[in-house]
């Protein structure tokens, strides 16, 4: 069962980075070299679980889209909606580098995201004007990442105390100031505070409806993970408080019923042991001359 469960871990992996249009790097290369956070964070633990990375992208996309500025300029100038697998896979590849990457290669992967970035710009059906690069979008970008990557951990993989929480937003500053996104949150209560600000400004959008939809649809799980691909996206809708799911009109039919909630987190604990050795987590540690299994001890 244990060299099933590595097979179909490596397939996983494969499937959910490879092909996206983005060049898969070598996680082991250059070695020694260190990424933008050290392998004792925080960080380096939460994103090797590939349950937390789907449901909280699920939840960050849900929050960006519910800003008019955020949502038109990914509704209006990404794939999501003719290449839906393929955007999510350079999403995928773009948090593996930024955070288990050897620190030249992250750096260069965000120039290139800023230089591309540079070019969208336009106009929101209401007249807002906005650009990608705007601190103050890629401040509400970063943050939404950071809540749903560390709660979609928290909610099915692991509880984190309140200090671990502070630490993995502190640790998101390195990216986040590469990214020129100045005000990103770097504490809870920056968080909080940020969601307080932005909630005026968050609407209901049929963009939204429109996303859950095509992710239903899309064949973003490996075909033996499929059944279960509409109780991963109602994972990740479930992450975002209560009042904004009310606000956004994702009523209860988007959430989890009980036993649904207690089977994620039997398969967010269950990925969390899975150590699969051509992971970017594994291959990182290879670099820095760590054991393979020292983020599934």
């Amino acid at each position: 069962m244990t060299g099933l469960a590595a097979a179909l871990g490596r397939r996983f992996t494969q499937e959910m980075l490879a092909g996206g249009g983005m060049p898969m790097p070598d996680f082991s290369r250059p070695l020694g070299e260190p990424a933008l956070v050290p392998a004792d964070s925080v960080s380096w633990r939460v994103f090797k679980n590939p349950v937390a990375l789907f449901t909280g992208g699920i939840a960050a996309v849900l929050l960006e889209l519910a800003e008019p500025g955020v949502r038109s300029g990914v509704w209006d100038h990404s794939s999501f909606r003719t290449a839906p697998l393929a955007r999510m896979k350079r999403t995928g590849m773009a948090a593996m580098v930024t955070v288990y990457g050897a620190r030249s290669v992250a750096q260069s992967m965000i120039a290139g995201v800023r230089r591309r970035h540079g070019q969208v710009t336009g106009a929101t059906p209401g007249g807002a004007l906005y650009q990608a690069n705007d601190p103050e979008l890629l401040d509400w970008v970063q943050a939404t990442a950071s809540f749903g990557f560390l709660e979609g951990y928290c909610l099915y993989v692991q509880p984190l105390a309140g200090p671990e929480r502070d630490q993995f937003y502190a640790e998101g500053g390195a990216a986040a100031a590469l990214y020129r996104a100045s005000a990103a949150p770097r504490s809870r209560a920056d968080q909080s505070a940020l969601f307080a600000a932005m909630t005026p400004r968050l609407e209901r959008s049929d963009i939204i409806f429109e996303f859950l939809d095509i992710m239903r649809q899309a064949p973003l799980l490996p075909v033996w993970l499929r059944p279960l691909q509409g109780l991963f996206i109602r994972a990740g809708t479930e992450i975002l408080p209560g009042e904004l799911r009310a606000k956004l009109g994702l009523d209860e039919k988007y959430g989890l019923a009980p036993w649904e909630r207690s089977l994620m987190r039997r398969i967010g604990a269950f990925s969390d042991r899975l150590r699969i050795t051509a992971s970017p987590p594994v291959q990182a540690c290879v670099r820095l001359g760590l054991p393979a299994d020292y983020l599934y001890r």
